[in-house]
């Protein structure tokens, strides 16, 4: 074999042995047309920056107004799925607009609530079929299911914080999204980021009039560029601390520990 062909063949497997993270979710993981030209970002586009990308690769997949439902429904999972390799991660986060009804004729993205096996059967109008709609959990536990079939560990964060204060805090979800994303990770043996408490803390150090400085104007749920990358530091911070070695290494030395900085 040739010293140029031997090269060559070592340079292909050092390129297939780089794991990629796959990101799912809605637009505060992924916003705005052409990735937040229009001031909207969303923090997978910036985890990037506080990871070793000589070391993990970052796919960004995620989806403005797509629930954890019509993320799998409007086939965007299968796009994602069909990407990814054994040895890679995928990185999830729904819950933001899992709320909205069901089958109205604006978006029905809706989903039931809980972690249970509840269903119940629709028409769903922009479809134009019939549909059986799952709990929140139900669709989480899909993805882990169909992830871990093809050798990719999945990684389940609850839904970072809406803008929104009450006594001098950030409204924390309760009996909702953040707890059941816990309850999801905690049944599915999955790992866990609990997102929402870790930043919902930072934001509670910084107080509100700073925090408003991370959203877009008059908007309690979408964050503009400095408020995206806060939250992916926090992410790329999150990330060292989980039970996966190769995740470790592969965070920046900088984004590991202290506080994220305000940009």
């Amino acid at each position: 074999m040739s010293a140029m062909l031997l090269f060559t063949c070592l340079s292909l497997t050092v390129q297939r042995s780089k794991p990629t993270i796959h990101l799912i979710g809605d637009s505060t993981v992924k916003a705005g047309q052409g990735n937040g030209n229009d001031g909207l970002w969303g923090w997978g586009s910036w985890l990037h920056d506080y990871l070793d990308t000589t070391k993990v690769a970052v796919a960004n997949y995620a989806l403005g107004g797509t629930s954890s439902r019509t993320f799998m429904t409007r086939g965007l999972w299968k796009a994602a799925l069909d990407k990814m390799r054994s040895g890679d991660y995928l990185l999830m986060q729904f819950g933001h607009n899992d709320g909205g009804p069901l089958d109205d004729t604006a978006r029905a993205r809706g989903t039931l609530r809980g972690i249970g096996e509840e269903t119940q059967d629709i028409y769903n109008p922009i479809t134009k079929q019939r549909e059986t709609v799952h709990t929140y959990g139900w669709y989480l536990s899909r993805y882990i299911e169909e992830a871990r079939a093809k050798g990719v560990t999945p990684i389940i964060c609850s839904p970072i914080p809406r803008n929104r204060w009450e006594a001098g805090r950030v409204s924390r979800g309760t009996n909702s999204y953040p707890q059941w994303a816990q309850a999801v990770a905690e049944r599915e043996k999955c790992l866990f980021i609990p997102l929402h408490d870790l930043i919902a803390d930072q934001y509670d150090r910084i107080g509100e009039a700073g925090t408003a400085r991370f959203f877009f104007e008059h908007d309690h749920t979408h964050t503009n560029r400095a408020g995206a990358r806060f939250n992916a530091r926090v992410v790329a911070a999150a990330l060292a601390k989980l039970s996966d070695k190769q995740l470790k290494s592969v965070v920046k030395r900088n984004a590991r520990t202290g506080r994220p900085r305000v940009e």
